[in-house]
């Protein structure tokens, strides 16, 4: 697929709700606000942020970062990406790969959406390998416990097109956990090696890597704001705010147009 230019990518995005009007309702994106600002566990994704980060903070941020409506005294109906930053954010993170195919770094790319951002990461992984980046897959079968609805589950890690994922053998598993890219990381570097130059991701993938310094770029949706307060405070290098969980075919338009902003288009 040929990049398409700015306006058409941002249409792309309102017309696909992976920005514009997206699924997320304002409820939710409060109640996990309200979430990250009593630093639950589950909301953090393996950040630690210095500052205080209150509801009123953290919906300051997002309107700014993202683009969700400001007003404190709206508490239900539909919320929104700015288009505009998620495409401002796409060229932030294009300057990132850029970087890493010119310097032929060592970079793991992780999703916690497998049946959304897969493929995007996917093709930035086939993309850099080209260029003459290393791509890494270390912690190939790393194991945690996830707490789901039913208790306890085994997880580990597993490498799908260069790409970590969680899976339960049977199938990929959506996941915010950061243990995940911390077993990676300490695989890494039981094994003598360095850590990552960059690594590409979401959710707590992305998290616990630009918490253990690691320059780290990532998607994250309006309802995740972790990502958005680790990037305010510098832990997380860029944050593209989209919805993470569109059917994966529509992401491809967004794919080309990252690729070829970074001078990776194929």
């Amino acid at each position: 697929m040929s990049a398409p230019d700015r306006a058409a990518l941002s249409a792309h995005l309102a017309a696909s709700r992976i920005a514009g009007d997206v699924g997320t309702s304002r409820e939710d994106n409060l109640l996990k606000y309200g979430m990250l600002a009593a630093r639950l566990p589950k909301a953090m994704f393996g950040l630690e942020p210095a500052g205080r980060w209150n509801l009123a903070d953290i919906l300051a941020l997002m309107a700014e970062r993202v683009g969700v409506s400001p007003d404190p005294a709206y508490l239900r109906g539909q919320d929104r990406i700015d288009p505009d930053r998620t495409i401002d954010a796409l060229d932030r993170m294009a300057e990132h790969l850029a970087q890493a195919a010119r310097d032929r770094s060592r970079v793991v790319l992780a999703t916690g959406h497998p049946a959304g951002l897969l493929v995007v990461h996917q093709a930035v992984a086939a993309a850099l390998q080209t260029a003459g980046a290393t791509v890494l897959t270390p912690g190939d079968g790393f194991a945690w416990q996830s707490m789901t609805r039913w208790g306890k589950v085994d997880r580990h890690i597993r490498y799908v097109g260069g790409v970590a994922v969680a899976s339960d053998m049977g199938n990929l598993n959506h996941t915010h956990s950061a243990q995940p890219m911390r077993g990676l990381l300490a695989a890494l570097q039981d094994s003598g090696e360095a850590l990552p130059d960059l690594v590409v991701a979401d959710h707590g993938w992305a998290g616990a890597a630009g918490q253990a310094g690691v320059s780290a770029v990532g998607f994250a949706d309006c309802i995740d704001p972790a990502l958005f307060v680790g990037e305010a405070e510098g832990l997380v290098a860029v944050s593209v705010p989209l919805d993470d969980n569109v059917p994966p075919h529509r992401y491809a338009p967004m794919t080309a147009y990252l690729l070829d902003a970074a001078g990776l288009a194929p």
